[in-house]
């Protein structure tokens, strides 16, 4: 594959970018150019629109297909993306420092369980119901795709978070048009010739890549109908101002300041293990969802500081395209001082650092930070507050199950966190009085057919589930 592209994805074709400029994606392990995309500008951004919409208001086209036939054309998506899967794995992981064998599953497998998932809830389906009125009439329930959709992704899993969008608005008729985040736009090219080989009908999906004042250009485009969007709650605060004032459907998928609660009756051996660390520190910390607050009752509070700690540092942390990494680099410079400065404002707060802190020795080039763990923070530290984005955990005391919720629910976030105890349905009683979205018991694993989404400042909406199909139509009452 040629590192440097020279055309966007436009209208089902390649076409020139309508500026020069150019955005130049550095490894995150190597920090040497990976290879290089035009830089979008607000033309193409209106060449973009114009074709989705254009696409969208065919009275022939693809809003108007019959759900069998779009499936049909999600299950090819499926099948050309998964030819690529390993292009798109070291793709992903290159950039923005996932390990490859968490891409491979993520980046280069769920996108295609989600194409044939939303294909398959479709496919025979009618998007009519019919209702008796209370008037003694009939009345006609349609389900209508909404329209056009700006899709706004972020770095750190870049195609799985595309398909939470495209997958169900595809299926439900959407057109869209996608801008992926600059840090990861080698994989977008890589997704855009799968729409291309698909045979997807001209303007369905549109690939833009540029920065955050394209994306705002394109929130507000007159042409856009619903604008489906994950990234941090500042910048969702914006595209929300934005939406609001145009009366235009939003979906935020953003921050997270999650919390892993461990009860005074878990065995450590087994909660302090694999399933934990998947919990916490997922894609080298930089998952949204992820139990960085750890909250450990008083009676064992050394205990759990030692088991977590013995984890954490026990991780390999390296290459990230490497199968024995478990840990790999942040996903840019940036984000390696944003880290940074987190764990320096930790000790400075006077938190107990217990393992790492640092960058690792041996690695000299990169954008490593070593797996941290802060002791004795107290729920109101920084640390504890803000979403840190990197492999940084900070451990709570507790009193009793109820501060231990209390410290919880705490937090301007709610979108995930997780419960580990001997006894489930103990467990099962906790997450039921935490204010969050989604959260686990034991583990915590975002399932493609369970609703994901989050409360406060975690965002609005789902995706996931049948519930995302909502996200893109919309009900129209005819009455009989």
């Amino acid at each position: 594959m040629n590192p440097h592209h020279d055309a966007l994805f436009i209208g089902g074709e390649w076409v020139a970018p309508r500026s020069t400029a150019r955005i130049t994606v550095i490894g995150s392990s190597t920090e040497e150019v990976l290879g290089s995309v035009p830089d979008g500008n607000e033309q193409d951004v209106d060449a973009a629109v114009a074709a989705a919409r254009a696409a969208f208001d065919d009275p022939t086209g693809w809003s108007s297909w019959e759900p069998g036939r779009r499936a049909d054309a999600l299950y090819r998506l499926a099948e050309a993306l998964e030819k690529r899967a390993a292009e798109i794995t070291r793709a992903v992981s290159a950039q923005n420092g996932m390990t490859i064998t968490l891409a491979q599953g993520i980046e280069g497998g769920l996108p295609g369980v989600l194409l044939r998932y939303y294909a398959d809830l479709v496919r025979d389906g009618s998007g009519e119901e019919v209702r008796q009125a209370m008037t003694g009439g009939l009345t006609r329930i349609r389900k209508e795709p909404i329209g056009v959709v700006a899709a706004i992704v972020p770095w750190n899993a870049p195609q799985l978070l595309s398909a939470t969008k495209y997958a169900p608005g595809l299926a439900a008729g959407c057109t869209f048009v996608l801008k992926p985040s600059p840090e990861t736009v080698l994989d977008a090219v890589l997704f855009a010739e799968a729409v291309d080989e698909a045979g997807l009908p001209p303007g369905v999906v549109n690939v833009v890549p540029a920065g955050r004042q394209v994306g705002a250009y394109l929130v507000a485009h007159p042409g856009v109908d619903k604008v489906a969007f994950t990234g941090s709650t500042a910048a969702g605060r914006q595209i929300a101002a934005a939406c609001g004032a145009l009366l235009r459907p939003v979906t935020l998928e953003l921050g997270g300041k999650s919390a892993a609660i461990v009860l005074d009756d878990a065995d450590l051996g087994i909660a302090i293990g694999e399933q934990f660390v998947n919990a916490t520190l997922l894609a080298n910390g930089q998952a949204c969802f992820a139990s960085t607050r750890v909250l450990a009752p008083r009676s064992r509070y050394d205990e759990v500081v030692d088991a977590v700690s013995t984890v954490v540092g026990g991780l390999t942390v390296g290459d990230p395209l490497d199968p024995n990494t478990q840990v790999g680099p942040m996903a840019s410079a940036r984000q390696r001082s944003r880290v940074e400065g987190y764990i320096a404002k930790g000790r400075s707060d006077g938190a107990r650092l217990i393992v790492g802190g640092s960058r690792p020795a041996g690695l000299d080039r990169g954008f490593y930070v070593e797996p941290t763990v802060f002791a004795d923070v107290d729920n109101a530290d920084m640390i504890a507050r803000e979403e840190i984005f990197g492999p940084v955990l900070s451990i709570v005391a507790y009193d009793d199950v109820d501060d231990a919720i209390r410290i919880a629910n705490d937090s301007e976030y709610g979108l995930g966190g997780s419960v580990w105890t001997d006894d489930e349905e103990r467990g099962l009683e906790v997450a039921r009085r935490i204010r969050t979205g989604t959260i686990g018991i034991n583990h915590y694993t975002v399932d493609p057919a369970s609703p994901f989404g989050g409360v406060k400042a975690s965002g609005m909406g789902r995706e996931f589930g049948p519930e995302a199909l909502l996200n893109y139509q919309q009900l129209k009452s005819i009455y009989l």
